[in-house]
């Protein structure tokens, strides 16, 4: 089983697709840093210095495959960005938008979408551009939040326990590969559960952290290990799932609240206890190495996964000179 999971994900194009990523770094790199950025492109957020706090930048533009469901792909377009904010410990503060739609009904679901994201994540829009009779459909949000520690996904350190949390109470969506764990609660039990990233960030508790994302959690890990420069060995049967989903699909799902954290050993305790605590499902999954490799296994099976020292997934590297940004 091991080997097609390690297939299924090498082969996903929810990960492949962001290998172009790298020529588009090579390009921006000399604009990323004016004296005001902190880390390298690879973030989840742009983290931007500002009068004694962060300022957190993000866009998100949404996979053509959810634009099947033009509601849907409205509603995660501000999920995705959400969650992008408070992977960084911050909290979000408006959206704005940019809408492309082949007619009225078209254009009205994706809005409506957006509405009831912006309903339950609890975060204005307030502003955006809209392109009308267009030959396809496209959403792209862009948010703006602020942070008082914010978190990383560069600064996982060898030794670190990698910790996996999700909120497994939901259901697969029928078309795509995406769980739905967030419409169909209040948005104060929402954001209860968010608000657990700004509690871990606030007290220093983890070393780094990323939101799980169209590269589902083993790609969301290799992705961060990739930006810090280590390795990890991850024990692929640890990671938490639903009942009823299973595991070759899981690990390459998108769900509604998905997030890896890193730290250092003596921390885990406290941060798993801050993720029960608002009923979500974690676990250690692993530990970082020093050797640039991502070993997985099951049961008594063992794969590398990556080879970081041979192949990139984004490119994005501890080596990008200061600046921030998720491209």
């Amino acid at each position: 089983m091991l080997n097609e999971i390690v297939d299924l994900v090498r082969n996903y194009e929810g990960l492949t697709r962001k290998k172009p990523i790298s020529p588009i770094i090579e390009e921006l790199g000399p604009v990323e840093n004016m004296g005001q950025t902190i880390h390298g492109f690879g973030e989840d957020c742009a983290v931007i210095d500002h009068e004694g706090h962060y300022l957190l930048l993000a866009a998100e533009s949404i996979w053509s495959r959810l634009l099947e469901d033009p509601e849907w792909a409205g509603y995660c377009s501000v999920l995705a960005n959400v969650n992008d904010v408070y992977a960084m410990g911050g909290r979000p503060l408006a959206i704005v938008n940019t809408l492309t739609f082949r007619d009225e009904q078209e254009g009205r679901l994706l809005a409506r979408g957006m509405r009831e994201g912006s309903l339950k994540f609890k975060v204005p829009i307030v502003g955006g551009h809209v392109q009308p009779a267009s030959d396809s459909p496209a959403i792209s949000l862009f948010i703006l939040g602020a942070a008082q520690n914010p978190l990383s996904s560069f600064d996982c350190k060898a030794g670190d326990d990698i910790v996996v949390a999700a909120d497994l109470d939901g259901r697969m969506k029928s078309r795509f590969l995406n769980f739905d764990s967030t419409s169909a609660k209040s948005s104060e039990d929402v954001l209860f559960r968010l608000e657990a990233l700004v509690e871990i960030a606030d007290k220093g508790s983890a070393s780094a952290a990323k939101d799980i994302s169209n590269p589902g959690v083993l790609g969301t890990i290799a992705m961060l290990l990739e930006t810090s420069g280590v390795g990890a060995d991850v024990d692929v049967g640890a990671i938490p799932k639903p009942e009823g989903v299973d595991l070759s699909s899981w690990v390459l799902t998108y769900p509604g609240f998905g997030f890896i954290l890193t730290c250092d050993g003596t921390r885990t305790d406290e941060i798993l206890d801050i993720l029960r605590e608002r009923k979500l499902g974690t676990a250690v999954v692993g530990r970082a190495t020093g050797e640039r490799k991502m070993r997985v296994s099951l049961g008594d099976e063992s794969r590398v996964l990556f080879d970081f020292e041979n192949e990139i997934i984004t490119g994005a590297t501890p080596a990008q000179p200061s600046g921030a940004g998720d491209e």
